[in-house]
């Protein structure tokens, strides 16, 4: 059984590795070197950069998201949902002796059209360390996924995050605001509003207008808008997907931006729990080389 590889998660502005021998990590590294910013380099010289003294006994390279894009090493094809997630490791990509890449997963048809890179990864380790029925990934563009029996059937994009990062810095609601602070009560009030208002546009107005007047803090205005944001897409989810109190629903992401979710989740009576990202895209990696290579 392979248990020394190297785990790559390469997106459109962050790199991250870790090297594993006999199935435990013992190194990881990380560079903002994603695909957007090579630079001029050729991947495999950023590779070779990241994992230096890591393959001296040429263990396999099994790298997954935007590196597998039509920007990034070579342009992988995506694969149709539904999907069984053990699929993957039957459909990888190889780019060179040692290195493969694994497949995105996308929905093309007449009534919706969606894709995935990286996050099929973090699903098939998510789903052998906490078998749920939905998932939520947050993040620039957090992903909502429904899974049965292990095959992936459905899957919902929100850019929650990008709309977040232009409001605060290219809109008149956060451009040139202070440094913004963590604030749990202006976190909670936009959840709140987001949650129980679908009229969600002339809501962010009101986030600027609030602290034109002076009832809303320069520095609170993020969470603020986080808040309602979070909440705008927990409503609207809810709607898609409709999740009831027996279901288990997965947050798989980053401690911090999981507990949002879990917060927002917990307003509207629906529990969740939290796996975590690095683990899950881990067991992922692990699952894909066991299937294939062993």
């Amino acid at each position: 059984m392979t248990e020394n590889f190297i785990a790559i998660d390469w997106g459109s502005t962050q790199l991250r590795a870790w090297h594993l021998s006999q199935g435990i990590c013992v190194d990881s590294r990380q560079q903002e070197a994603g695909i957007t910013r090579l630079a001029g380099r050729h991947p495999r010289e950023i590779l070779n950069a990241i994992t230096d003294g890591w393959q001296t006994s040429s263990p396999p390279v099994i790298m997954a998201g935007m590196i597998g894009s039509n920007q990034g090493w070579q342009n992988v094809p995506y694969l149709p949902c539904p999907l069984p997630l053990h699929d993957l490791a039957h459909h990888l990509c190889q780019v060179d002796a040692s290195t493969w890449i694994v497949p995105g997963v996308n929905i093309l048809n007449e009534h919706e059209c969606n894709i995935m890179r990286g996050e099929e990864t973090q699903l098939a380790g998510a789903w052998q360390l906490a078998p749920a029925s939905l998932y939520i990934l947050p993040g620039t563009h957090c992903k909502w996924v429904e899974i049965d029996k292990g095959c992936l059937t459905r899957f919902k994009t929100v850019m929650t995050g990008e709309m977040h990062h232009l409001l605060m810095t290219h809109s008149l609601i956060g451009k040139a605001l202070p440094p913004q602070i963590t604030d749990r009560n202006a976190f909670i009030h936009g959840l709140e509003c987001g949650l129980n208002d679908s009229e969600i546009l002339p809501r962010l107005f009101e986030i600027r207008a609030a602290w034109v007047v002076g009832k809303l803090a320069q520095d609170e205005v993020g969470e603020r808008l986080s808040g309602l944001l979070i909440g705008a897409e927990i409503a609207q989810m809810q709607r898609i997907y409709r999740p009831h109190h027996g279901q288990r629903i997965v947050i798989v992401g980053g401690d911090a931006l999981a507990k949002r979710y879990q917060t927002a989740l917990d307003l509207i009576a629906i529990p969740s729990e939290i796996v975590s990202g690095e683990a899950a895209f881990l067991q992922g990696i692990r699952s894909i080389i066991h299937a294939r290579f062993n």
